[in-house]
């Protein structure tokens, strides 16, 4: 199992001579640029085949900036990068127009926006930020939810109001590894597992692990509950680098998570390391 094929579906880069990231600040660890050659050294001997950008939250008024950025990135052969999420503020004036400008790149597979930051409680539920979720859908175009674990019910409500868009349900719901209960998330999990066009990415837990002294035993609940409700052809790998390494290099958070699903078949394993990407995000 070693071996499979890995397709990264939350790669994170960001180079701060180009971009403001402006929640880098009290970040010291990740006050820095990353960039590509950075992604291959922590990468390095694990077969990652294909990597799907993320948008790393820059300031609004780069947006574009931050796709053009990108979609020159998936254009070259030199790199592992196929397609991107780019960021997106649904409900305000100058999405429709904005978003409507990527629709046709063979590169721009949806939008996000981190919504457990400035956002507050309800505000996907808003009617103008459902509309323009609707819009996501009309366009062909997913919406990655990263929202607080309390808010998982919203999101559950939004991915029912929008039937025809694709959702894709970042870092596990954002469990938290060292929350001593966690039954309330694990219901609402399971009632957004319970619809359709959502699938649910599994990464990002290992960045609230307790930075010295985790194992992969203290993600194995969390993981074990998203495969099961989620079943296994809606789920895919995220390595959320360099994020992760709050807590974790890349490395360690893949062989954490191969050792989690050890005992399951390999055609599980592969659907969730490499071909469920594949199918969701029309690789070929």
């Amino acid at each position: 199992m070693e071996n499979l094929p890995i397709i990264d579906t939350h790669q994170h880069l960001w180079d701060l001579t180009k971009f403001r990231l402006h929640w880098l600040a009290g970040n010291p660890k990740l006050n820095r640029s990353f960039l590509m050659g950075d992604y291959y050294t922590a990468t390095e001997g694990l077969n990652v085949v294909k990597t799907i950008y993320m948008e790393v939250d820059v300031d609004p008024a780069q947006q574009d900036e931050e796709a053009e950025y990108v979609i020159e990135l998936c254009r070259r052969d030199d790199n592992p990068m196929a397609k991107a999420v780019i960021s997106g503020r649904p409900g305000t004036d100058g999405f429709r127009p904005y978003i409507t400008r990527y629709a046709e790149s063979p590169y721009i597979q949806g939008v996000r926006q981190v919504l457990h930051g400035s956002a507050p409680p309800g505000h996907c539920l808003q009617p103008e930020f459902v509309r323009d979720i609707r819009l996501l859908g009309e366009l062909g175009l997913s919406y990655d939810l990263c929202l607080r674990a309390a808010e998982l019910a919203d999101g559950a409500r939004l991915v029912e109001a929008c039937p025809g868009t694709r959702f894709v349900l970042d870092h596990c719901g954002n469990a938290n590894v060292q929350a001593p209960d966690r039954s309330q998330w694990a219901r609402d999990l399971a009632a957004i597992a319970a619809r359709p066009n959502v699938i649910c990415k599994v990464s990002g837990i290992v960045a609230s692990a307790h930075p010295e002294n985790w194992t992969a035993a203290d993600l194995e609940p969390i993981v074990n509950h998203v495969l099961d409700a989620f079943g296994p052809d809606r789920v895919v790998f995220g390595g959320d680098w360099p994020v992760c390494t709050r807590a974790a290099t890349f490395r360690q958070w893949v062989e954490a998570l191969r050792w989690i699903v050890r005992d399951r078949d390999e055609e599980e394993q592969r659907k969730l390391f490499h071909d469920n990407a594949a199918r969701f995000y029309r690789l070929t």
